[in-house]
Protein backbone atom coordinates (compact mmCIF):
# COMPACT_ATOMS: atom_id res chain seq x y z
CA UNK A 1 0.00 0.00 0.00
CA UNK A 2 1.65 3.61 -0.58
CA UNK A 3 1.62 5.81 1.39
CA UNK A 4 -0.37 9.06 1.61
CA UNK A 5 1.29 12.21 2.27
CA UNK A 6 -1.57 14.90 3.35
CA UNK A 7 0.01 17.52 5.60
CA UNK A 8 1.61 19.25 2.59
CA UNK A 9 0.47 21.95 -0.10
CA UNK A 10 -0.20 19.55 -2.28
CA UNK A 11 -1.55 16.08 -0.64
CA UNK A 12 -0.27 12.69 -2.75
CA UNK A 13 1.02 9.71 -2.76
CA UNK A 14 3.68 10.10 -5.44
CA UNK A 15 6.38 10.90 -2.84
CA UNK A 16 6.34 14.34 -4.36
CA UNK A 17 9.25 15.71 -2.16
CA UNK A 18 11.75 13.30 -3.55
CA UNK A 19 11.44 15.80 -6.45
CA UNK A 20 11.90 19.13 -5.99
CA UNK A 21 11.69 20.80 -9.56
CA UNK A 22 8.21 18.90 -9.86
CA UNK A 23 7.25 20.26 -6.76
CA UNK A 24 8.34 23.44 -7.27
CA UNK A 25 6.63 23.36 -10.93
CA UNK A 26 3.16 22.20 -9.87
CA UNK A 27 3.20 25.02 -6.47
CA UNK A 28 3.72 26.95 -8.86
CA UNK A 29 0.84 25.62 -11.15
CA UNK A 30 -1.40 26.17 -7.76
CA UNK A 31 -2.33 29.50 -7.59
CA UNK A 32 -2.92 29.64 -11.19
CA UNK A 33 -5.42 26.60 -10.97
CA UNK A 34 -7.12 28.96 -7.60
CA UNK A 35 -7.59 31.68 -9.33
CA UNK A 36 -9.61 29.57 -12.48
CA UNK A 37 -11.16 28.24 -9.76
CA UNK A 38 -12.40 31.44 -7.98
CA UNK A 39 -13.43 32.96 -11.39
CA UNK A 40 -14.72 29.85 -13.32
CA UNK A 41 -15.98 27.63 -10.24
CA UNK A 42 -19.69 27.88 -8.53
CA UNK A 43 -20.46 31.36 -8.28
CA UNK A 44 -21.85 32.33 -4.90
CA UNK A 45 -20.83 29.95 -2.99
CA UNK A 46 -17.04 30.12 -2.62
CA UNK A 47 -17.22 30.98 1.33
CA UNK A 48 -19.06 28.91 1.65
CA UNK A 49 -18.92 25.38 4.29
CA UNK A 50 -20.17 22.50 2.07
CA UNK A 51 -20.07 18.91 3.36
CA UNK A 52 -17.31 17.39 0.93
CA UNK A 53 -16.28 13.93 0.80
CA UNK A 54 -12.00 14.42 0.09
CA UNK A 55 -9.67 12.06 -0.78
CA UNK A 56 -7.35 11.03 1.84
CA UNK A 57 -6.10 7.36 0.60
CA UNK A 58 -6.21 5.01 -1.91
CA UNK A 59 -7.53 2.05 0.26
CA UNK A 60 -10.92 1.53 -1.36
CA UNK A 61 -12.03 0.48 2.76
CA UNK A 62 -11.54 4.44 3.83
CA UNK A 63 -9.97 6.30 1.23
CA UNK A 64 -12.01 9.15 1.81
CA UNK A 65 -12.92 11.77 4.51
CA UNK A 66 -16.38 13.27 4.70
CA UNK A 67 -16.63 17.21 6.63
CA UNK A 68 -16.99 21.04 5.82
CA UNK A 69 -14.76 22.48 3.84
CA UNK A 70 -15.14 25.79 1.93
CA UNK A 71 -14.31 24.80 -1.85
CA UNK A 72 -11.22 26.98 -2.33
CA UNK A 73 -9.80 25.21 0.57
CA UNK A 74 -10.43 21.76 -0.76
CA UNK A 75 -7.28 19.56 -0.68
CA UNK A 76 -6.98 18.78 -4.13
CA UNK A 77 -4.07 16.28 -4.60
CA UNK A 78 -2.30 13.90 -6.67
CA UNK A 79 -3.22 9.93 -6.32
CA UNK A 80 -2.48 6.95 -8.07
CA UNK A 81 -3.70 3.72 -7.50
CA UNK A 82 -1.27 1.37 -6.03
CA UNK A 83 1.01 -0.25 -8.61
CA UNK A 84 0.50 -3.58 -9.78
CA UNK A 85 3.27 -6.52 -9.30
CA UNK A 86 4.86 -7.39 -12.82
CA UNK A 87 2.16 -6.07 -14.65
CA UNK A 88 2.21 -6.24 -18.45
CA UNK A 89 0.83 -4.90 -21.41
CA UNK A 90 -3.02 -5.54 -21.30
CA UNK A 91 -3.52 -5.56 -25.35
CA UNK A 92 -2.18 -5.33 -28.67
CA UNK A 93 0.94 -5.59 -30.90
CA UNK A 94 3.40 -5.81 -27.35
CA UNK A 95 0.66 -7.65 -25.47
CA UNK A 96 2.10 -9.27 -22.57
CA UNK A 97 5.21 -7.13 -22.60
CA UNK A 98 6.33 -5.10 -19.61
CA UNK A 99 4.50 -1.68 -19.24
CA UNK A 100 6.07 1.25 -19.46
CA UNK A 101 6.87 3.70 -16.58
CA UNK A 102 8.64 6.09 -18.84
CA UNK A 103 6.75 7.70 -21.82
CA UNK A 104 8.52 5.88 -25.07
CA UNK A 105 9.65 8.47 -27.73
CA UNK A 106 7.37 7.54 -30.40
CA UNK A 107 4.54 7.63 -28.32
CA UNK A 108 5.39 10.83 -26.63
CA UNK A 109 2.63 13.34 -28.69
CA UNK A 110 0.12 10.58 -29.00
CA UNK A 111 -0.14 10.23 -25.16
CA UNK A 112 0.41 13.92 -24.55
CA UNK A 113 -2.40 14.00 -26.79
CA UNK A 114 -4.67 11.48 -25.29
CA UNK A 115 -3.95 12.82 -21.65
CA UNK A 116 -4.36 16.53 -22.10
CA UNK A 117 -8.40 15.70 -23.97
CA UNK A 118 -8.89 13.97 -21.05
CA UNK A 119 -7.76 17.08 -19.10
CA UNK A 120 -9.69 19.46 -20.76
CA UNK A 121 -12.96 17.43 -20.39
CA UNK A 122 -12.68 18.27 -16.51
CA UNK A 123 -12.57 21.66 -15.88
CA UNK A 124 -14.92 22.40 -19.07
CA UNK A 125 -17.68 20.60 -16.46
CA UNK A 126 -17.19 23.12 -13.89
CA UNK A 127 -17.58 25.97 -15.96
CA UNK A 128 -20.61 24.26 -17.67
CA UNK A 129 -22.34 23.92 -14.15
CA UNK A 130 -20.63 27.26 -12.72
CA UNK A 131 -24.40 29.05 -12.21
CA UNK A 132 -26.75 25.93 -11.30
CA UNK A 133 -26.00 26.44 -7.18
CA UNK A 134 -27.81 29.38 -8.02
CA UNK A 135 -31.54 27.66 -8.71
CA UNK A 136 -30.85 24.44 -6.90
CA UNK A 137 -33.41 22.07 -5.73
CA UNK A 138 -32.53 21.69 -2.05
CA UNK A 139 -28.96 21.52 -0.20
CA UNK A 140 -29.00 18.31 -0.65
CA UNK A 141 -28.56 18.69 -4.57
CA UNK A 142 -26.44 22.08 -4.12
CA UNK A 143 -24.20 19.60 -2.08
CA UNK A 144 -23.83 17.01 -5.00
CA UNK A 145 -23.59 19.50 -7.46
CA UNK A 146 -20.09 21.10 -5.47
CA UNK A 147 -18.66 17.45 -5.17
CA UNK A 148 -19.35 16.65 -8.53
CA UNK A 149 -16.98 19.80 -8.93
CA UNK A 150 -14.28 19.55 -6.90
CA UNK A 151 -13.51 16.41 -7.80
CA UNK A 152 -13.80 17.08 -11.51
CA UNK A 153 -11.09 19.68 -10.00
CA UNK A 154 -9.15 16.71 -8.69
CA UNK A 155 -9.06 15.17 -12.10
CA UNK A 156 -7.48 17.81 -13.57
CA UNK A 157 -5.10 17.74 -10.98
CA UNK A 158 -4.38 14.06 -11.96
CA UNK A 159 -3.34 15.21 -15.98
CA UNK A 160 -1.63 18.01 -14.87
CA UNK A 161 0.63 15.90 -13.24
CA UNK A 162 1.48 13.46 -15.78
CA UNK A 163 1.78 15.94 -18.10
CA UNK A 164 4.49 18.01 -15.66
CA UNK A 165 6.15 14.98 -14.65
CA UNK A 166 6.30 13.05 -18.05
CA UNK A 167 6.41 15.75 -21.02
CA UNK A 168 9.06 18.54 -19.89
CA UNK A 169 8.11 21.81 -21.58
CA UNK A 170 5.35 20.51 -23.63
CA UNK A 171 3.57 19.12 -20.73
CA UNK A 172 4.19 22.46 -18.75
CA UNK A 173 2.80 24.40 -21.42
CA UNK A 174 -0.19 22.07 -22.43
CA UNK A 175 -1.03 22.24 -18.49
CA UNK A 176 -1.41 26.07 -18.42
CA UNK A 177 -3.48 25.72 -21.43
CA UNK A 178 -5.96 23.81 -19.66
CA UNK A 179 -6.82 26.61 -17.16
CA UNK A 180 -7.37 29.05 -20.54
CA UNK A 181 -9.41 27.65 -22.56
CA UNK A 182 -13.14 28.13 -21.54
CA UNK A 183 -16.50 25.99 -22.32
CA UNK A 184 -18.25 28.22 -24.91
CA UNK A 185 -16.03 30.26 -25.87
CA UNK A 186 -15.84 30.96 -29.65
CA UNK A 187 -12.11 31.82 -29.20
CA UNK A 188 -10.88 29.46 -27.26
CA UNK A 189 -13.60 26.65 -26.58
CA UNK A 190 -12.97 23.42 -25.09
CA UNK A 191 -11.44 20.32 -27.02
CA UNK A 192 -14.72 18.91 -27.13
CA UNK A 193 -18.43 19.56 -28.88
CA UNK A 194 -20.13 18.31 -26.11
CA UNK A 195 -17.95 19.80 -23.22
CA UNK A 196 -18.92 23.45 -24.55
CA UNK A 197 -23.38 22.77 -24.92
CA UNK A 198 -24.85 25.11 -21.95
CA UNK A 199 -25.91 23.30 -19.00
CA UNK A 200 -28.36 25.86 -17.65
CA UNK A 201 -31.02 23.71 -15.59
CA UNK A 202 -30.67 21.29 -13.37
CA UNK A 203 -32.61 18.66 -15.17
CA UNK A 204 -29.04 18.59 -17.75
CA UNK A 205 -27.20 18.44 -15.33
CA UNK A 206 -28.45 15.51 -14.07
CA UNK A 207 -28.77 14.05 -18.22
CA UNK A 208 -24.77 14.78 -18.08
CA UNK A 209 -23.66 13.20 -15.08
CA UNK A 210 -25.63 10.29 -16.36
CA UNK A 211 -24.36 10.45 -19.81
CA UNK A 212 -21.46 12.59 -20.45
CA UNK A 213 -19.75 11.43 -16.98
CA UNK A 214 -20.52 7.81 -18.08
CA UNK A 215 -18.92 8.66 -21.28
CA UNK A 216 -16.07 9.82 -18.89
CA UNK A 217 -16.31 6.28 -17.04
CA UNK A 218 -15.47 4.07 -20.11
CA UNK A 219 -12.67 6.38 -21.22
CA UNK A 220 -10.71 5.94 -18.24
CA UNK A 221 -11.52 2.31 -18.43
CA UNK A 222 -10.23 2.60 -21.93
CA UNK A 223 -7.08 4.66 -20.35
CA UNK A 224 -6.97 2.19 -16.99
CA UNK A 225 -5.44 -0.56 -19.93
CA UNK A 226 -2.88 1.73 -21.28
CA UNK A 227 0.62 0.28 -21.35
CA UNK A 228 2.00 3.80 -19.53
CA UNK A 229 1.33 2.41 -16.26
CA UNK A 230 1.17 6.10 -14.17
CA UNK A 231 -1.29 6.68 -16.37
CA UNK A 232 -3.47 3.33 -15.78
CA UNK A 233 -2.72 4.03 -12.03
CA UNK A 234 -4.39 7.75 -11.98
CA UNK A 235 -7.29 6.76 -14.14
CA UNK A 236 -7.93 3.74 -11.98
CA UNK A 237 -8.11 6.05 -8.99
CA UNK A 238 -10.38 8.24 -11.03
CA UNK A 239 -12.65 5.93 -11.42
CA UNK A 240 -13.76 5.47 -7.35
CA UNK A 241 -14.64 9.22 -7.62
CA UNK A 242 -16.44 9.00 -10.78
CA UNK A 243 -19.06 6.48 -9.45
CA UNK A 244 -20.89 8.98 -7.05
CA UNK A 245 -21.10 11.82 -10.29
CA UNK A 246 -23.25 8.80 -12.61
CA UNK A 247 -24.97 8.23 -9.27
CA UNK A 248 -25.91 11.98 -9.04
CA UNK A 249 -27.53 12.04 -12.78
CA UNK A 250 -29.07 8.52 -12.01
CA UNK A 251 -30.91 9.05 -9.14
CA UNK A 252 -31.48 13.10 -10.19
CA UNK A 253 -32.94 11.77 -13.43
CA UNK A 254 -34.93 9.48 -11.48
CA UNK A 255 -36.31 11.93 -8.50
CA UNK A 256 -37.43 14.03 -11.99
CA UNK A 257 -39.42 11.40 -13.32
CA UNK A 258 -41.22 10.34 -9.91
CA UNK A 259 -41.95 13.90 -9.55
CA UNK A 260 -43.25 14.37 -13.27
CA UNK A 261 -45.39 10.68 -12.57
CA UNK A 262 -46.99 12.02 -9.59
CA UNK A 263 -48.05 15.75 -10.54
CA UNK A 264 -49.56 14.05 -14.15
CA UNK A 265 -51.89 11.87 -11.61
CA UNK A 266 -53.04 14.88 -9.89
CA UNK A 267 -54.06 16.89 -13.05
CA UNK A 268 -57.38 15.77 -14.90
CA UNK A 269 -55.45 16.04 -18.05
CA UNK A 270 -52.60 14.03 -17.06
CA UNK A 271 -50.28 17.26 -17.91
CA UNK A 272 -47.64 17.63 -15.20
CA UNK A 273 -46.61 20.50 -16.82
CA UNK A 274 -49.96 21.69 -15.25
CA UNK A 275 -49.02 20.92 -11.99
CA UNK A 276 -45.48 22.57 -12.06
CA UNK A 277 -43.62 19.72 -13.09
CA UNK A 278 -41.73 18.62 -15.68
CA UNK A 279 -43.75 16.24 -17.99
CA UNK A 280 -42.37 12.89 -19.65
CA UNK A 281 -42.35 14.05 -22.71
CA UNK A 282 -39.61 16.75 -21.93
CA UNK A 283 -37.48 14.72 -20.06
CA UNK A 284 -37.37 12.08 -22.89
CA UNK A 285 -36.33 15.26 -25.33
CA UNK A 286 -33.41 15.78 -23.13
CA UNK A 287 -32.83 12.12 -22.49
CA UNK A 288 -32.72 11.88 -26.40
CA UNK A 289 -30.04 15.10 -27.18
CA UNK A 290 -27.54 14.81 -24.08
CA UNK A 291 -27.04 11.03 -24.88
CA UNK A 292 -26.61 11.87 -28.75
CA UNK A 293 -24.36 14.36 -27.80
CA UNK A 294 -22.31 12.14 -25.61
CA UNK A 295 -22.02 8.98 -27.95
CA UNK A 296 -19.95 11.63 -30.04
CA UNK A 297 -17.39 11.54 -27.69
CA UNK A 298 -16.49 8.23 -27.98
CA UNK A 299 -15.25 9.18 -31.78
CA UNK A 300 -15.70 7.69 -35.46
CA UNK A 301 -17.37 3.88 -35.53
CA UNK A 302 -14.49 3.62 -37.77
CA UNK A 303 -11.31 4.89 -36.91
CA UNK A 304 -7.40 4.56 -37.80
CA UNK A 305 -6.85 6.79 -34.62
CA UNK A 306 -8.67 3.57 -32.72
CA UNK A 307 -6.37 0.84 -34.22
CA UNK A 308 -3.48 2.62 -33.75
CA UNK A 309 -4.16 2.98 -30.03
CA UNK A 310 -4.96 -0.16 -29.84
CA UNK A 311 -2.08 -1.67 -31.50
CA UNK A 312 0.02 0.52 -29.60
CA UNK A 313 -0.92 -0.05 -26.09
CA UNK A 314 -2.32 3.53 -25.52
CA UNK A 315 -5.89 2.32 -24.88
CA UNK A 316 -7.26 -0.85 -24.37
CA UNK A 317 -11.07 -1.94 -24.73
CA UNK A 318 -13.10 -1.35 -21.04
CA UNK A 319 -11.87 -4.37 -18.54
CA UNK A 320 -9.78 -6.06 -21.34
CA UNK A 321 -9.61 -9.15 -19.05
CA UNK A 322 -12.77 -9.82 -20.22
CA UNK A 323 -11.80 -10.99 -23.85
CA UNK A 324 -10.27 -13.61 -25.01
CA UNK A 325 -8.11 -11.74 -28.46
CA UNK A 326 -5.83 -8.75 -26.75
CA UNK A 327 -4.00 -8.75 -30.10
CA UNK A 328 -7.20 -8.58 -32.37
CA UNK A 329 -5.81 -8.50 -35.63
CA UNK A 330 -7.88 -11.02 -37.24
CA UNK A 331 -11.27 -10.40 -36.09
CA UNK A 332 -14.04 -8.21 -37.45
CA UNK A 333 -16.85 -5.84 -36.48
CA UNK A 334 -20.18 -5.61 -38.26
CA UNK A 335 -21.22 -2.16 -38.62
CA UNK A 336 -23.88 -0.39 -41.08
CA UNK A 337 -22.57 2.05 -43.20
CA UNK A 338 -23.25 4.41 -45.26
CA UNK A 339 -23.50 3.82 -49.02
CA UNK A 340 -24.95 5.89 -52.23
CA UNK A 341 -27.57 7.29 -49.46
CA UNK A 342 -28.71 4.03 -47.56
CA UNK A 343 -27.11 1.99 -44.78
CA UNK A 344 -25.65 -1.81 -46.01
CA UNK A 345 -24.05 -4.25 -43.23
CA UNK A 346 -20.68 -4.26 -43.69
CA UNK A 347 -17.64 -5.94 -41.78
CA UNK A 348 -14.51 -4.00 -40.93
CA UNK A 349 -11.26 -4.58 -38.62
CA UNK A 350 -11.96 -5.11 -35.67
CA UNK A 351 -8.90 -2.72 -34.58
CA UNK A 352 -10.69 0.37 -36.43
CA UNK A 353 -13.84 -0.39 -34.71
CA UNK A 354 -12.63 -0.23 -31.06
CA UNK A 355 -14.54 2.98 -30.64
CA UNK A 356 -17.75 1.70 -31.34
CA UNK A 357 -16.53 -1.81 -28.98
CA UNK A 358 -16.48 1.31 -26.57
CA UNK A 359 -20.22 2.91 -27.12
CA UNK A 360 -21.81 -0.82 -26.98
CA UNK A 361 -20.99 -1.52 -23.68
CA UNK A 362 -21.65 2.21 -22.65
CA UNK A 363 -25.01 1.91 -24.30
CA UNK A 364 -25.77 -1.35 -22.71
CA UNK A 365 -25.38 0.46 -19.45
CA UNK A 366 -26.97 3.48 -20.04
CA UNK A 367 -29.95 0.82 -20.85
CA UNK A 368 -29.99 -0.30 -17.26
CA UNK A 369 -30.60 3.16 -15.87
CA UNK A 370 -33.09 4.13 -18.45
CA UNK A 371 -34.66 0.29 -17.11
CA UNK A 372 -34.41 1.99 -13.43
CA UNK A 373 -36.59 5.19 -14.47
CA UNK A 374 -38.99 2.78 -16.34
CA UNK A 375 -39.46 0.89 -13.63
CA UNK A 376 -40.19 3.73 -11.65
CA UNK A 377 -42.85 4.76 -13.86
CA UNK A 378 -44.61 1.49 -14.19
CA UNK A 379 -44.85 1.62 -10.34
CA UNK A 380 -46.41 4.98 -10.41
CA UNK A 381 -49.02 3.61 -12.79
CA UNK A 382 -48.71 5.91 -15.40
CA UNK A 383 -47.85 4.35 -18.85
CA UNK A 384 -45.33 5.91 -20.54
CA UNK A 385 -41.90 4.74 -21.49
CA UNK A 386 -38.71 6.32 -21.66
CA UNK A 387 -36.18 4.71 -24.57
CA UNK A 388 -32.46 5.22 -25.50
CA UNK A 389 -32.59 6.54 -29.12
CA UNK A 390 -30.60 5.11 -32.36
CA UNK A 391 -27.19 5.73 -32.18
CA UNK A 392 -27.71 7.04 -35.42
CA UNK A 393 -29.82 9.70 -34.18
CA UNK A 394 -28.45 13.27 -34.14
CA UNK A 395 -24.78 12.49 -34.54
CA UNK A 396 -22.16 15.27 -35.34
CA UNK A 397 -19.11 12.82 -35.41
CA UNK A 398 -18.90 9.95 -37.38
CA UNK A 399 -19.95 7.83 -39.87
CA UNK A 400 -23.97 9.52 -39.36
CA UNK A 401 -22.80 13.06 -38.83
CA UNK A 402 -24.56 15.30 -41.57
CA UNK A 403 -26.98 12.30 -42.42
CA UNK A 404 -30.62 12.88 -41.08
CA UNK A 405 -32.35 9.69 -38.35
CA UNK A 406 -35.37 9.20 -37.03
CA UNK A 407 -35.01 8.02 -33.31
CA UNK A 408 -35.50 4.99 -34.59
CA UNK A 409 -32.37 4.87 -36.86
CA UNK A 410 -33.98 5.49 -39.87
CA UNK A 411 -33.24 7.33 -42.72
CA UNK A 412 -35.27 10.30 -43.30
CA UNK A 413 -34.91 13.47 -45.22
CA UNK A 414 -33.99 17.20 -44.19
CA UNK A 415 -37.94 18.08 -44.45
CA UNK A 416 -38.95 15.57 -42.24
CA UNK A 417 -36.34 16.32 -39.88
CA UNK A 418 -36.96 19.88 -39.23
CA UNK A 419 -40.67 18.75 -38.97
CA UNK A 420 -40.05 16.72 -36.30
CA UNK A 421 -36.79 17.72 -34.96
CA UNK A 422 -38.84 19.60 -31.69
CA UNK A 423 -40.67 15.99 -30.86
CA UNK A 424 -37.10 15.12 -30.46
CA UNK A 425 -35.08 17.61 -29.29
CA UNK A 426 -35.58 20.17 -26.61
CA UNK A 427 -36.83 23.33 -28.14
CA UNK A 428 -36.02 26.92 -26.89
CA UNK A 429 -39.82 26.65 -25.82
CA UNK A 430 -38.73 23.72 -23.72
CA UNK A 431 -35.86 24.83 -22.37
CA UNK A 432 -37.60 28.04 -21.40
CA UNK A 433 -40.35 26.51 -19.57
CA UNK A 434 -37.72 24.41 -17.49
CA UNK A 435 -35.24 26.79 -16.72
CA UNK A 436 -38.83 29.15 -15.47
CA UNK A 437 -39.41 25.96 -12.97
CA UNK A 438 -36.20 26.64 -11.03
CA UNK A 439 -35.98 30.49 -11.01
CA UNK A 440 -35.93 29.90 -7.16
CA UNK A 441 -33.53 28.18 -5.49
CA UNK A 442 -34.27 25.83 -1.83
CA UNK A 443 -32.04 26.78 0.10
CA UNK A 444 -33.65 25.30 3.81
CA UNK A 445 -32.75 21.78 5.01
CA UNK A 446 -34.75 19.22 4.21
CA UNK A 447 -36.89 21.10 1.76
CA UNK A 448 -37.06 20.40 -2.51
CA UNK A 449 -38.55 22.17 -5.23
CA UNK A 450 -41.85 21.50 -6.31
CA UNK A 451 -40.66 19.66 -9.65
CA UNK A 452 -38.62 16.76 -8.46
CA UNK A 453 -38.96 14.46 -5.45
CA UNK A 454 -36.50 13.82 -2.35
CA UNK A 455 -33.64 11.13 -2.43
CA UNK A 456 -34.55 8.18 -0.44
CA UNK A 457 -31.35 8.10 2.03
CA UNK A 458 -29.04 11.29 2.74
CA UNK A 459 -24.92 11.58 2.62
CA UNK A 460 -22.87 9.03 4.66
CA UNK A 461 -24.88 8.09 6.77
CA UNK A 462 -26.78 11.98 7.33
CA UNK A 463 -30.62 12.79 6.88
CA UNK A 464 -31.98 13.93 3.95
CA UNK A 465 -32.45 17.15 5.82
CA UNK A 466 -28.95 17.51 7.27
CA UNK A 467 -27.68 21.05 6.66
CA UNK A 468 -24.87 19.56 3.85
CA UNK A 469 -23.97 23.54 2.58
CA UNK A 470 -23.76 26.00 4.89
CA UNK A 471 -25.43 28.96 2.87
CA UNK A 472 -26.69 32.41 3.31
CA UNK A 473 -28.38 34.03 0.59
CA UNK A 474 -26.85 37.81 -0.13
Amino acid sequence: MSSVVNDTRIPNNVDLSSDKRLQRALEEWQPNFLKWWVEMGPEGFQQDDVFLRTAISVDHEGWANFDYVKMPDYRWGIFLSDAVADRTIACGDDYGKPVWQQVPGEHRNVLRRLIVTQGDTEPASVEQQRLLGQTCPSLYDLRNLFQVNVEEGRHLWAMVYLLHSYFGRDGREEAEALLERRSGDPDKPRILGTFNEPCEDWLSFFMFTFFTDRDGKYQLLALAESAFDPLSRTTRFMLTEEAHHMFVGETGVLRVVQRACELAKLDPNGDARAQGGVDLATIQRYLNFWFSSSLDLFGAEVSSNAASFFAAGLKGRAKEAQHTDHVALEGTYALDLPRDGALRREEVALRTAMNEVLRDEYVEDCQRGVDKWNRTIAEQGVDFKLTLPSRRFNRAQGLYAGMRFDTDGALIDEATWQAMKSRWLPSDADRAYVKSLMTRPVYEPGKMAHWIAPPKQGIKGRPVDFEYVRHTPA
